[in-house]
């Protein structure tokens, strides 16, 4: 049931679009735009290609909106994300955090997934590419990723439970709890930037989680 009403949050969010073109990718917009496509029938059989086009420096208060959708490439929908665009034989739903594209994903009505295809030239696309070309090095990197941020997670769940137990009124209580792990502030620098690396990743691949966000 939750997911559903959250569904129709999003769906209600996409706001018609302004009929304009979809403008090429550009190397330079590597880092401030993503691109995907999927190609889907439409209810008389004709095929459509749907593109997304997020920007990642966009919000409410600029020109080009965060996410905006794209039939054959006209601009037929936008809107804040997160945001569910209503397309033939479900949505696609569209989500970022601080480190990329959280959630592009096409959901049909019978509840199948598919994630939308990365333009060859995003950085999603040349990330896709590296796991293609280099699949082992890439398992190892993504695997070295979650053990970076699993441990950034449980150093910060002590730090923060040591300084909370640091309250007179908790300490009466429950005692100080002494963290195990006392890191210098160049190990919490470093700690810190792998983690944001890390997290960066998984947005690339999107398999952002929770910890990552």
């Amino acid at each position: 049931m939750f997911t559903r009403y959250k569904r129709r949050w999003q769906v209600s969010r996409a706001k018609p679009g302004d009929g304009s073109l979809l403008q090429p990718y550009r190397l330079w917009q590597l880092f401030s735009r993503s691109l995907f496509s999927i190609e889907l029938l439409d209810q008389a059989g004709r095929h459509h290609v749907y593109e997304v086009d997020v920007r990642h420096l966009a919000d409410s208060t600029t020109k080009k909106s965060p996410a905006s959708l794209y039939r054959d490439g006209v601009q037929v929908l936008r809107g804040n994300v997160p945001v569910a665009f209503p397309v033939p034989g479900g949505v696609i739903e569209v989500a970022t955090s601080l480190y990329g594209v959280r959630r592009m994903h096409y959901v049909a009505y019978d509840r199948r997934e598919q994630v939308l295809k990365s333009h060859p030239r995003s950085q999603e696309g040349l990330r896709a590419r590296f796991d293609r070309r280099f699949p082992r090095v890439s398992a190892v990197i993504g695997a070295v990723g979650l053990v970076v941020l699993l441990v950034g997670l449980t150093t910060a769940l002590a730090t923060a439970v040591e300084q909370i137990t640091r309250i007179e009124v908790v300490a009466q209580h429950l005692g100080t709890f002494v963290s195990p792990v006392q890191l210098p502030g160049w190990a919490k620098f470093v700690l810190s930037a792998a983690g944001a690396l890390a997290a960066f990743d998984r947005a690339l691949r999107l398999k952002s989680t929770w910890m990552a966000d």
